[in-house]
């Protein structure tokens, strides 16, 4: 597992194989949105156990039904192979 800075063109690359992702203040990003506040909030917690076996932590925020999730990578100063793969795991888990 890497953890160096993707390249632009790597980043659009692996976008392109991700639904409902983009690209915001150079982070990636996406909102989920649930039927409740409960299914949000367990799916938070799905994801933040996954993160936590990845050392790799979302920034997000939670309103109700909707989790907004920003992924970068701060010791690389960018996106990496790692926001990906969280971000896999969060669609997975949604």
């Amino acid at each position: 597992m890497t953890r160096g800075k993707l390249t632009a063109d790597q980043v659009q690359s692996r976008l392109s194989q991700l639904d409902g992702w983009c690209i915001r203040s150079c982070k990636l990003h996406k909102t989920f949105q649930f039927s409740s506040f409960i299914e949000a909030f367990g799916f938070m917690a799905q994801l933040a156990l996954a993160a936590e076996s990845m050392n790799h932590h979302p920034e997000w925020s939670n309103i109700y039904n909707k989790v907004s999730i920003d992924l970068i990578t701060h010791d690389v100063d960018g996106i990496s192979e790692l926001d990906f793969q969280l971000a896999r795991k969060a669609d997975d888990l949604a």
